[in-house]
């Protein structure tokens, strides 16, 4: 089954196609982004996606490619 998802980013609607197990990411456990630790929200809208089954929260959009270059290192931070 597949569902469809409204993406806002900085006023770009996207919609995406994804299947149910998508849908069953564990909720990210912080209010601050996973790179930069800025409180979410304080660079206007946040972004987030999903890594491995971890939904993952952004301040920004180029937060994404900091993490895509170390994504262990980020997810490290919230075993912490």
């Amino acid at each position: 089954m597949k569902n469809i998802i409204m993406l806002t980013i900085s006023g770009l609607a996207l919609t995406i196609m994804t299947s149910c197990a998508s849908l069953t990411a564990k909720p990210y456990p912080k209010d601050t982004c996973i790179v930069t630790d800025n409180e979410l929200g304080s660079m206007g809208d946040y972004v987030s996606m999903v890594y491995k089954g971890q939904e993952i929260k952004f301040c920004c959009k180029p937060c994404i490619k900091k993490f895509n270059k170390d994504p262990e290192k980020y997810m490290k931070t919230l075993q912490e």
